[in-house]
């Protein structure tokens, strides 16, 4: 049974070797989305219907909590950008992720509406599987199990002490 356990973990762990080096870097990166670290400046200019009123403004750009300092001239000022409301023209600046870090955090966020979403459900259940076959790595009379086991006390540990604090 040991060698079983042992087999299928180096398989399966050889197998999602670039997926959990997706996952590390991204989550790296996802520690940081309140930063911006990693992302560039891109100027956008979007053209929308000259009724657009200022108070939809945020919505109808896609820019949550948008605040408009002021108008002057028919133009409306905000942080990022400016709005003509005579011509429709909003210009206004976003800070994006380069494209390969943004796919892979969308994929690190992923929900159960995206068509790949079995896929992350699998790494989840691939990772507990590395989780509980780790424990028959070697055998339990073993000293290195037993260390393996303190090991295991220190980490669960942290983790509880992690999530109540």
């Amino acid at each position: 049974m040991n060698m079983k356990f042992r087999i299928y973990h180096r398989y399966l762990g050889f197998f999602l070797v670039g997926i959990m080096a997706v996952y590390a870097l991204s989550g790296i990166v996802l520690v940081f989305r309140d930063k911006d670290i990693f992302k560039k400046e891109k100027v956008v200019e979007k053209e929308l219907p000259v009724d657009t009123p200022v108070e939809k403004l945020g919505e109808a750009l896609r820019i949550r909590n948008l605040k408009v300092e002021k108008e002057e001239g028919g133009v409306a000022y905000f942080e990022q950008g400016n709005f003509d409301t005579k011509t429709g023209k909003a210009v206004y600046t976003v800070k994006e992720l380069p494209y390969l870090l943004d796919r892979m955090t969308h994929m690190h966020k992923a929900t159960s509406s995206r068509p790949l979403a079995f896929l992350n459900v699998f790494f989840g259940l691939s990772l507990l599987f590395f989780v509980v076959s780790s424990f028959w790595m070697f055998s339990p009379g073993t000293s290195i199990f037993k260390k393996g086991l303190y090991f295991t006390a220190a980490g669960l540990v942290l983790t509880i002490l992690l999530i109540l604090f």
